[in-house]
């Protein structure tokens, strides 16, 4: 054990955190309280900044801006519609009139707009059965007073009557449907907590991981606030924050309480304990909280204002979150001491004294034996349900979510079906072609004539800027409408020799959509290399980097085709309350691909680095795979449990983007966990045996040396193992008495640390340094023949142990 006044680094900083619990808990909550009264002070100042520089339709959004400064306050619309009749008959208008001029006389409504007055015959439909009513107010959706827009809700819906059905629709009417705040992020802390204590049967060890990673996520959320007031952070930041922030910052805080408890129930002091917990499993959090950054950096590849935020956003609370479980968690431990066991551990604790080194028994190590003797067929099973999952995302199309996609049950989405009943499928997301100059009318007659265009309409001219709007026959999110946009800009305006460009929101997102598709496999590539160099600098070998990609990749297909079919195929969706189907949100499979990308490494380290401790110790690489997965296997799955359950409670957010993201990620993570690391990457290096760990000599020499997770300290040997030194010697033969050549011969005291170890020479014989009497583990492994494994006894002198090999590839150590 490193002294006190001899540690630096992380075990420093454990220790001191540690005894100055107090103090560094009162840090914690004063930075939760100050940014949160700062934030609320402030408020929010988020900003949907969906334009992209050089596209058609930024260069439109220009000019209109040239022309027609935009008004400050958020439209919505009131929609009505008659069963029978017409919505001009005086018992509809007696009911109507008086309720829009009612919702004009809100505080904060600007102006109203109905369909009776003198300009209004194109508010009421054709067949004169629907109308709506436009309602400006005075500032944007976010900043009108809730109140004001639930007593909006509430006059126009008192309008209604057998036969009369009343809806709203718009940004301000959504925020009426929002669940309260916080719902999604307490629903997935209540199904964490079940989790972990389930795990630890400790109250107190279950309340660890959940106080880490509120801190830490409280703390983000608030800095992100006050971040809007200086840069621009879109609406869905701080959702995407608190989801991958919870995620993190839970399966962080277990990995160390974990280890903490560990070390309590093998005899170390809770101060012991911590600082080795935090020296190793933290050193670990500090590596994957790392790549998770380096991931969501990744993103920055895109060169998308709307995407830096997210950046910002996430990046910030992953960041507080490993501050938080590197600092505020050793606190809480040394609050809780031996607490942190349950009663019956610390019972057992007492009578029967410290536990042995784990040797790990159950469903993972009998599950990790099963891998063993069967890799193919395992790998077989997982790469089929891999490639039926990842079948859908051959049908990717990237778009935008809009109310239209919202569940059937919300008066936004009646809205909206009323609108386009009303009024065709392209009323909800006009197209609106901003000619600089040049014969305006002469362009709208043309446009007139182009298949897929409903309905054309020239807006008098301003600062020789004319605007024609133009209703597509399509739905915004049609594919159809993605092709009108195409021909307006390839052919129509081209011929008529116009200087025009094609605007509006549905122009805006196919344009994002356009450049997110272009950019995406740069993307992928980039934080593909940054994974593949980290595991290659941490483990010294070029295939398990090479597996990991490989598996990131897979992974990622088989989530995506989730997420298709289920929101864009609509497969269920309707029934789960997700909605109506639609193309896949255009931003979403970057910060997904960036949020997995970050969670696999996790795993894969986790998993690898126990494989590649063994497989130092050993040189046996079945051995090093199996008992990296069955000590591991539980842990991982756990934290992988946890984290599902957070990423699906974001279905509950009332936000349609972070319910693809949760379903995604929770999909992903489960893949990931399950199938992945549990099943095919260890099947795969069964598969590949010893080529696992080959790296070139010349790279070797190269390459920096990076301890991701440092061994744990072996406990102080015991008494028994006190005195002279001595050796164990003897030879390394066949079956047949031959001598094995080259055989490794390893000695490992009883808690797994390597005490010496040789190589055989040619007669095989092999000398071994013992540190004193005792029971120890000696191993020998040669290429061609099953490893050997046995207990050896050293008394006073020296002991002589022939090792016989098998010709035949069987792990005598199980």
């Amino acid at each position: 054990m490193i002294p006190a006044d001899e540690e630096y680094g992380v075990a420093a900083l454990a220790r001191w955190c540690y005894r100055h619990r107090l103090v560094v808990l009162l840090l914690w909550l004063g930075a939760l309280f100050g940014l949160g009264a700062a934030g609320t002070s402030a408020g929010t100042a988020y900003s949907d900044v969906f334009s992209l520089p050089d596209t058609d339709s930024s260069r439109a959004g220009d000019l209109m801006e040239k022309a027609f400064p935009r008004s400050s306050g958020d439209t919505d619309t009131v929609v009505w519609k008659v069963d029978e009749g017409s919505v001009r008959d005086a018992s509809v208008r007696s009911r109507m009139v008086p309720a829009l001029r009612d919702i004009g006389e809100l505080e904060g409504v600007g102006r109203v707009s109905d369909p009776y007055g003198p300009d209004g015959a194109a508010q009421v439909s054709r067949d004169g059965r629907i109308a709506y009513a436009q309602v400006t107010f005075t500032e944007q959706a976010n900043a009108v007073d809730k109140a004001v827009i639930e007593d909006l809700v509430e006059r126009a819906k008192d309008a209604e009557r057998d036969g009369l059905t009343v809806e709203l629709g718009g940004q301000a009417i959504a925020r009426t449907q929002e669940p309260p705040t916080g719902t999604a992020e307490l629903v997935g802390i209540a199904a964490a907590a079940v989790i972990l204590f389930l795990a630890f049967g400790s109250v107190f060890a279950m309340l660890l991981p959940i106080l880490t990673a509120v801190a830490g996520v409280g703390t983000g959320m608030m800095s992100t606030t006050l971040l809007s007031h200086v840069t621009d952070v879109p609406e869905v930041a701080p959702l995407l924050g608190s989801l991958i922030g919870l995620g993190v910052g839970i399966d962080y805080a277990l990995f160390i309480v974990t280890r903490h408890r560990r070390g309590i129930q093998r005899g170390a002091s809770p101060e012991e304990a911590a600082v080795t917990a935090l020296n190793t499993s933290g050193r670990a959090v500090l590596f994957a909280g790392g790549t998770v950054c380096i991931a969501l950096a990744g993103m920055l590849v895109m060169n998308m204002r709307f995407l830096d935020g997210v950046v910002i956003a996430t990046s910030l609370t992953v960041v507080l979150s490993v501050l938080a479980a590197t600092t505020l968690l050793p606190a809480l431990l040394g609050l809780l001491g031996m607490r942190v066991l349950s009663r019956r551990q610390r019972r057992r604790l007492a009578a029967a004294g410290p536990e042995p080194k784990e040797t790990t028994t159950g469903l993972a190590a009998r599950w990790s034996a099963y891998v063993q003797r069967r890799p193919r067929g395992t790998a077989a099973v997982a790469v089929v349900v891999m490639a039926v999952l990842a079948v859908p995302v051959f049908s990717l199309r990237l778009g935008a979510s809009d109310q239209g996609n919202q569940p059937a049950s919300t008066t936004t989405r009646q809205a909206y079906d009323l609108l386009a009943e009303g009024f065709g499928p392209g009323f909800n997301g006009p197209l609106q072609v901003v000619v600089d100059g040049g014969d305006a009318a002469g362009l709208a007659r043309e446009i007139e004539g182009v298949e897929g265009v409903a309905q054309v309409a020239a807006l008098p001219p301003a600062n020789g800027v004319s605007v024609i709007q133009v209703v597509p026959t399509t739905s915004p999110q049609s594919a159809e409408t993605d092709r009108l946009i195409d021909r307006l800009r390839d052919d129509v305006i081209p011929a008529a020799g116009a200087e025009a460009h094609v605007g509006g929101v549905t122009a805006v997102f196919k344009d994002f959509a356009t450049i997110t598709g272009d950019r995406l496999p740069y993307f992928v590539a980039t934080i593909i290399a940054l994974g593949f160099l980290l595991l290659l600098v941490a483990f010294r070998s070029l295939v398990v980097p090479l597996t990991a990609a490989v598996m990131n990749l897979v992974a990622a297909a088989a989530s995506f085709g989730v997420l298709v079919a289920i929101f864009q195929w609509g497969w269920g969706a309707e029934a789960l309350g997700f909605g109506k189907e639609g193309p896949i949100t255009s931003f979403l499979p970057v910060i997904m691909l960036s949020l997995l990308f970050g969670l696999s490494m996790d795993y894969q380290v986790f998993l690898v680095s126990r494989m590649h401790e063994e497989w130092v110790h050993t040189k046996d690489n079945a051995r090093a795979v199996r008992v990296g997965l069955a000590e591991t296997s539980r842990v991982i799955n756990c934290a992988a449990l946890i984290m599902i359950s957070v990423f699906s409670a974001f279905v509950l957010s009332g936000d349609t983007e972070g319910a693809m993201a949760g379903i995604g990620l929770a999909a992903a993570v489960a893949l990931d966990a399950f199938i992945l690391r549990t099943a095919l990457v260890p099947a795969a290096m069964h598969l590949l045996g010893r080529s696992n760990w080959w790296l070139p000599a010349g790279l070797e020499k190269r390459l920096p040396h990076l301890a991701v997770e440092p061994a744990e300290p072996a406990p102080a040997a015991p008494a028994a193992e006190e005195g002279p030194a001595s050796v164990v010697h003897g030879f390394v033969r066949t079956a047949d008495g031959d001598p094995v050549v080259g055989a490794a011969v390893t000695l490992l005291a009883k808690g797994g640390r390597q005490l010496d170890r040789v190589t055989a020479l040619a007669d095989g014989s092999y000398v071994l340094s013992v540190p004193g009497p005792g029971t120890y583990l000696l191993a020998a492994t040669a290429a061609g023949h099953g490893s050997r494994a046995a207990h050896v006894v050293v008394a006073d002198g020296p002991l002589t142990y022939d090792l016989q090999l098998a010709d035949e590839g069987v792990d005598a150590v199980n």
